[in-house]
């Protein structure tokens, strides 16, 4: 699971209200997104709880990013929306907690570990301030 479309959704609407001088709330983003405005809240809640958002409750509420976009990076979205970080695979970096408890003589665990690290290397260095450059 690198990303699931509750992870492209959190960055479509983290690009829009980068772009928005005002609060927009989640029925506005879902219209413009055009996907389900309860789910789009439910992934506007978890980037608020995890301070990626401001939400602000009333007639002029809505959401406002917390921080700048440079110190957003993609990886903390992920990790927001989903509760957990992008994995490659089942697999898990450290050898003891191995799924099938075989990590030790596992072929293939050495080159995924190696893979899941330049991953999260690189989503932690990509912030949302270079994807609203493209």
């Amino acid at each position: 699971m690198l990303m699931t479309k509750a992870s492209e959704y959190a960055l479509l609407s983290l690009i829009l209200l980068a772009k928005a001088d005002k609060p927009s709330d989640s029925e506005t983003l879902a219209k413009e997104l055009d996907i389900s405005k309860s789910f789009l809240a439910k992934i506007l809640q978890s980037m608020a709880r995890a301070d990626i958002l401001n939400s602000f409750k009333g007639v002029n509420g809505g959401f406002t990013l917390a921080k700048d976009p440079k110190e957003i990076s993609v990886q903390q979205i992920i990790c927001a929306v989903e509760g957990k970080g992008p994995a490659v695979f089942d697999c898990t970096q450290k050898e003891k907690e191995c799924p099938s408890e075989k990590s030790s003589t596992c072929q293939i665990w050495p080159f995924i570990n190696k893979l899941q690290g330049k991953i999260d290397y690189f989503l932690d260095s990509l912030t949302l301030e270079e994807i609203l450059k493209v």
